[in-house]
């Protein structure tokens, strides 16, 4: 990755912010991008001269432009975008499909599947312009394709994560020919801001304990998602487009147990 240019909407917290450090060990200079502007800097500040942070919500459209500008005139270049950012509706009114509002359905989209869909526009139509090649990867969610509905029966998030696999498919296949690569990594409950409400309801942590059982039975951390974050913004999946990886602790393979 050395000398390569990474672009992370949602890179100032949990994922986003674990992967930028990783990128910038690796090599890379970083743009982050986040909401809360003091949040955005003392990440940057934590980051050092690699690093470049930038405010913006990324169900704006003109977020993911800008930082994707800031990354050319900042660092000479754009190679990579990771979107990371996203988040739970279930405050705005997501939940079991009879429960769901319908704000609460416009906000859970707009915060998790139109913000993806805006940085990936962002980011082909910059590497068109310059002539092809560049590489995305796409945040998915287990909850996309392998269900809980006891504790984490949020529908319309389900439908936002199963959908960033269609589009990311749909995406790698339609821009293979121009050496643009699309690819998502699918975690289960990792430890990040979106996470407390899990964290802290014992029944949960116990499901957690056989529904994730590699090493221990634990809730995900943020730098378990690294080296495969680094693999699919890197030459080193340079022949790997379409892909979806699951990094979950074995969430999508084990039935998980109940008290």
């Amino acid at each position: 990755m050395a000398a390569g240019t990474v672009v992370i909407v949602g890179g100032t917290t949990g994922l986003g912010f674990s992967a930028a450090n990783a990128c910038v060990d690796a090599g890379a200079r970083v743009v982050i991008v986040g909401r809360n502007p003091d949040n955005a800097q003392a990440a940057a500040r934590s980051l050092g001269a690699d690093a470049i942070a930038t405010t913006g919500d990324a169900a704006d459209p003109r977020t993911a432009p800008a930082a994707i500008e800031t990354a050319i005139k900042e660092f000479g270049r754009f190679d990579a975008l990771y979107h990371v950012a996203g988040g739970s509706g279930r405050r705005a009114g997501d939940g079991p499909l009879h429960e769901v509002t319908d704000e609460g359905w416009e906000y859970t989209h707009r915060l998790n599947l139109t913000s993806l869909f805006y940085s990936d526009r962002a980011a082909v139509r910059q590497f068109l312009k310059q002539g092809g090649s560049g590489t995305v990867l796409n945040m998915g969610s287990v909850l996309g394709a392998s269900p809980s509905p006891k504790f984490f029966a949020t529908h319309a998030y389900a439908s936002c994560k199963s959908a960033a696999i269609g589009l990311t498919k749909s995406l790698a296949a339609f821009y293979a020919p121009q050496q643009i690569r699309f690819n998502l990594i699918v975690p289960a409950l990792v430890e990040t801001p979106m996470s407390e409400r899990a964290k802290t309801d014992e029944r949960i942590m116990n499901f957690i304990r056989t529904k994730q059982p590699l090493d221990g039975g634990r809730i995900g951390r943020p730098e378990d998602l690294d080296a495969a974050v680094i693999f699919f913004l890197s030459d080193a999946s340079k022949f790997c487009t379409g892909a979806v990886l699951t990094v979950d602790g074995g969430w999508s393979v084990t039935e998980g147990q109940y008290d």
